[in-house]
């Protein structure tokens, strides 16, 4: 019986995925979420961030304590316990937003492990380049995640975020949580981490068609999505198809950046579709719209 492996993206950890788990459930799927490297239970926040009265100048400053992780840690982290659920057997691994960039290296890295790869509104860096330059590119342009950031990356080892004022909270429900309910909204950003690892968004990846691309895909596109634009996530899929032995399975969601948390139901469908199919030989291309 396959299980299915739940990835968060940045600044989450495996509490987000906990609606799509019940949904899961009732469908007597089995399944259980990760924290990547460096975030969730394995993060640690900037001790400015609880300095009061706080302290901007040291918050935007300090050195983060995830800035050793990278891609490739990350993904040798999932491979070692993709080898441990099930004993080893193939996996559903379902990977949200940056989360994509660390499932897809892991799949290059141990294609046995993966029964089916489902991304959500993920990046799927295939061709030798870093995440961040999709996610900073003229086909992502007007995205709001890029405005969250309090520091230069590229310094302190981490991007990071300020959940603690009225202003910075508004900015994240518009770039994360759009069409979620505001007391849901509310409660994810209050459990965000404020240092997610840069090392896994600049890290180049590559993969080949003999290991990633031998591993089926599905690909949820969120149409209202203001992290990743739908154009970008259109120029992904088709990234994965040229590197990929088969056509990925689209299925296009009306719904902003964090449908595990709007449209649990709608999500767990798409799931349950790739866990019904990961045993098939050959998966088809088709594309479908939930709204």
């Amino acid at each position: 019986m396959r299980h299915v492996v739940l990835l968060p993206g940045f600044w989450h950890g495996t509490w987000c995925w906990g609606p799509v788990t019940l949904e899961l459930a009732r469908q007597q799927i089995p399944a259980v979420a990760l924290d990547l490297q460096g975030q969730g239970l394995q993060g640690t926040s900037p001790s400015a961030r609880w300095t009061r009265p706080f302290d901007a100048a040291a918050f935007t400053t300090e050195e983060s304590k995830a800035a050793t992780v990278t891609a490739t840690s990350a993904a040798q982290q999932l491979v070692a316990q993709l080898r441990t659920i099930h004993h080893g057997e193939p996996s559903v691994v379902v990977a949200h937003s940056m989360g994509g960039v660390v499932a897809t290296l892991a799949a290059e890295m141990e294609p046995s492990l993966f029964s089916h790869l489902v991304y959500v509104a993920a990046l799927a860096p295939v061709s030798g380049q870093p995440a961040a330059v999709d996610v900073g590119s003229a086909t992502n342009a007007g995205e709001l995640g890029t405005g969250l950031l309090q520091a230069d990356p590229f310094i302190i080892g981490a991007s990071r975020i300020d959940t603690g004022d009225a202003a910075s909270r508004e900015l994240v429900r518009a770039a994360l949580y759009a069409d979620v309910p505001l007391e849901a909204a509310d409660a994810a950003t209050s459990m965000l981490g404020a240092d997610a690892p840069v090392g896994i968004a600049t890290e180049p990846i590559s993969v080949t068609r003999e290991r990633f691309g031998v591993v089926p895909h599905t690909y949820l596109l969120c149409t209202e999505d203001r992290m990743l634009n739908p154009a970008l996530q259109r120029k992904i899929i088709k990234d994965i198809d040229r590197t990929s032995t088969r056509a990925t399975r689209v299925v296009e969601l009306q719904a902003s950046h964090s449908p595990f948390l709007s449209q649990p139901q709608q999500v767990a469908e798409v799931i349950h579709a790739a866990w019904h199919t990961s045993s098939e030989p050959t998966l088809s291309s088709s594309r479908s719209a939930l709204s």
